[in-house]
């Protein structure tokens, strides 16, 4: 059974930082691009980061320069280090494993972790 497990948000003041981080657990024998996703309030998800398994990243223009994303293929995860954080960054931020390959299915599949609140005060 595959799990995404997010941690790493919180409540921070305008200007901080936070790292959020995911680990996918499982019978993994693939993974493609990992990402980063967020939600704001009446607002649509959207990409903030993503990274390919051999280490390209890709941002929304929004967050580069500040956030930086990283990626551990051995241990299936990746982190999103968030710096001078700004109120219109409060949002749920998800994890996102795409065309996923388990021991256990013959298929891809894209899985998404549980979200995490960050909130950034002004």
């Amino acid at each position: 059974q595959v799990q995404l497990v997010v941690s790493g948000g919180g409540l921070v003041q305008a200007g901080g930082s936070l790292t959020l981080s995911c680990t996918v657990s499982g019978s993994i024998v693939s993974i493609d691009t990992m990402g980063w996703y967020r939600q704001a309030p009446q607002r649509s998800r959207e990409l903030v980061a993503s990274i390919t398994p051999d280490g390209k990243p890709r941002y929304l223009d929004s967050v580069k320069d500040r956030f930086t994303i990283s990626r551990d293929n051995a241990k299936n995860t990746i982190h999103l280090q968030m710096n001078v954080l700004k109120p219109v960054d409060t949002a749920i931020y998800y994890c996102k494993a795409e065309n996923l390959l388990t021991a256990q299915e013959p298929y891809e599949l894209d899985y998404w972790g549980q979200g995490t609140q960050v909130t950034v005060s002004s």
